[in-house]
């Protein structure tokens, strides 16, 4: 004899639509700017930074698109909706910016070897307007970054992006004064670093998580040792842990009871248990009398 019982803690999530227009028009702007002043002065420095936030702003869009994305509703075809998305738009941010990674080191190895004059002050001015405008975006994400990968994403880009033109400002400062123009491509380089470094951790959990892998933050065996005593489970197995969407998680366990529950009081009771200690959102718990058939997965010879 089995039952099965889904728990369905919904979060109030908070909207983050006016924080991604704003962020992308502002940061669209800044990106024109900074790559024709870049074009002009003959700047490497500005280039990259340029491209760095143009991926940025790609990041941005699928971020938010992502995010309108897991509010669809299921259908009988996509019986968990587009929740997913999240998920997918926070690997694919991480890719764009490997891509840009590649395209800025190609150019700034180039411009190494051969240096060119460029104008260290108005490299200074440009970035400097850099560093407010990408602060002011990461602070539009600041609340929601250790609730969901996705908007993780957008914050982290932001935030590097807002480090990232300091350093121009600095290398614009240093060429001003020195007249080193291979500062220029240098600084690049320095970015290419900062921007892999950042984006590694994000790319690594990103794809994990498209795997179905155990989210970050929740120890499986924690979950098990958790389910194991509870009062009158013999045995736990079939346990199965995995993110829903950047902010969401499910699990599936076989709990294995020689007194089954007649009500239930015991499953809602579990379910809410493991909402409060883990954040485990999605839960769908099966009762077998015995563990003798382990699960309804059949190997076909």
């Amino acid at each position: 004899m089995s039952s099965t019982n889904n728990s369905h803690n919904h979060v109030h999530h908070t909207n983050y639509n006016k924080a991604f227009a704003f962020g992308i028009a502002l940061n669209i702007i800044y990106v024109i700017i900074e790559f024709s002043y870049g074009l002009a002065i003959n700047s490497m420095a500005l280039i990259a930074d340029a491209g760095h936030n143009l991926s940025d702003v790609l990041g941005l869009v699928l971020a938010w698109i992502a995010s309108r994305l897991a509010k669809t509703t299921p259908t009988k075809t996509r019986t968990y909706g587009l929740r997913k998305s999240t998920i997918l738009a926070a690997l694919f941010n991480a890719v764009i910016l490997l891509i840009a990674v590649g395209a800025i080191t190609v150019e700034a190895i180039r411009k190494f070897i051969e240096p060119e004059p460029v104008a260290g002050n108005i490299i200074m001015i440009v970035a400097g307007i850099g560093v407010v405008i990408n602060t002011i975006t990461a602070l539009l994400f600041v609340s929601g970054r250790k609730k969901d990968l996705n908007i993780k994403g957008a914050f982290l880009h932001m935030a590097a992006d807002a480090a990232v033109s300091l350093g121009v400002v600095l290398a614009g400062l240093v060429i001003s004064i020195t007249y080193l123009y291979w500062i220029d491509p240098v600084i690049s380089l320095i970015i290419v670093v900062v921007i892999t470094i950042g984006t590694w951790g994000l790319l690594k959990e990103s794809f994990f998580l498209s795997m179905d892998a155990v989210p970050q933050g929740i120890s499986f065996d924690d979950v098990a040792d958790f389910l194991n005593t509870v009062e009158g489970v013999k045995e736990v197995h079939d346990l199965h842990i995995w993110a829903m969407s950047t902010t969401e998680i499910a699990l599936t366990a076989h709990l294995v009871m020689p007194a089954v529950p007649e009500d239930d009081l015991f499953l809602k009771k579990v379910c809410s248990q493991l909402y409060d200690k883990f954040g485990i959102e999605h839960t769908t718990i099966q009762i077998e009398m015995n563990a003798h058939g382990k699960n309804c997965e059949f190997n076909k010879v």
